[in-house]
């Protein structure tokens, strides 16, 4: 009796330590979503040492203000907000790196409420207030956020625009997936899609959702973003039917954010000057 309760003890063990192992190594499926995928790179010891810790960087807005709304899920949402002195009801909704809403993702929103005009500017922070220093943090905190909870602060974001809105969407690495997920959020009153090296949804059927045309700015020697994900991306787009503009850049992941030592700053001014003349002629 005692040799077969050891034997039991053993194969339940055995079982346990193969799921354990499946847990640890499981790979997406195809039933998991875009952003899910992106935020399960955290877990790729590659992918986060890809992320040079920024370097400092201080930045205070004299234009811009820290506001609270609600959140479709009884819950509030954090922002920061420029709004145009000669309101219009245009929007861009910008979504952080997977560092947070830090603040060069507040300096280039106020450069881009500068050089667009006329709309005002909107960043989300699907952090709910956290902000990362290390790679570790970013990539905790990455994974961390549940889709719903970010599909909540998007809508509560976009409920706060008021139904007139014309609403486009931007964002990076992290935030460059979710600018996606944003625009099919806004529905028919999303006009315009900016993604930096951000996962493409993968989905045809919810890409024939779509209203927004969509700019996508991809960097060649990113690992993981890379040609043949924005060549599935172009495909699975023309099959749904959308506009979709790529323009790729000898670069590598994060080559636009100048607290990043991989900065590139002749592949920024060319992404950003097709970034503000996209953005300019769909919101008119």
């Amino acid at each position: 009796m005692k040799k077969l309760f050891t034997l039991v003890l053993l194969a339940f063990a055995s079982v346990a330590f193969g799921q354990s192992k499946m847990a640890c190594c499981a790979k997406p499926s195809a039933k998991t979503s875009a952003t899910r995928q992106f935020a399960m790179l955290a877990a790729d010891k590659k992918f986060v040492l890809s992320h040079p810790v920024p370097l400092k960087y201080h930045f205070q807005s004299h234009l811009g203000k820290a506001i609270t709304y609600k959140t479709p899920d009884g819950k509030t949402a954090n922002g920061y907000l420029f709004m145009s002195s000669n309101p219009k009801a245009n929007y861009l909704l910008v979504i952080h790196e997977w560092w947070g809403l830090n603040d060069w993702v507040k300096k280039e929103s106020e450069k881009l409420f500068t050089d667009l005009g006329n709309v005002n500017v909107l960043d989300l922070d699907l952090y709910d207030g956290k902000v990362a220093t290390t790679r570790e943090e970013a990539g905790a905190l990455m994974q961390a956020v549940k889709d719903d909870r970010a599909r909540a602060i998007i809508n509560g974001a976009i409920a706060y625009t008021g139904a007139k809105a014309r609403i486009a969407t931007i964002g990076w690495c992290f935030g460059g997936g979710w600018s996606l997920q944003a625009s099919l959020l806004a529905a028919d009153r999303a006009d315009a899609c900016v993604m930096y090296y951000g996962m493409p949804e993968q989905d045809v059927k919810k890409l024939k959702t779509l209203h927004a045309d969509v700019l996508g700015n991809f960097a060649n020697k990113d690992q993981w973003i890379n040609p043949k994900t924005v060549a599935k991306f172009q495909t699975d787009m023309q099959a749904a039917g959308k506009k979709l503009t790529v323009h790729t850049f000898d670069a590598d992941h994060g080559f636009a954010n100048p607290s990043n030592p991989i900065y590139d700053s002749k592949a920024t001014k060319e992404a950003y000057g097709y970034t503000i003349a996209f953005l300019k002629s769909k919101l008119k």
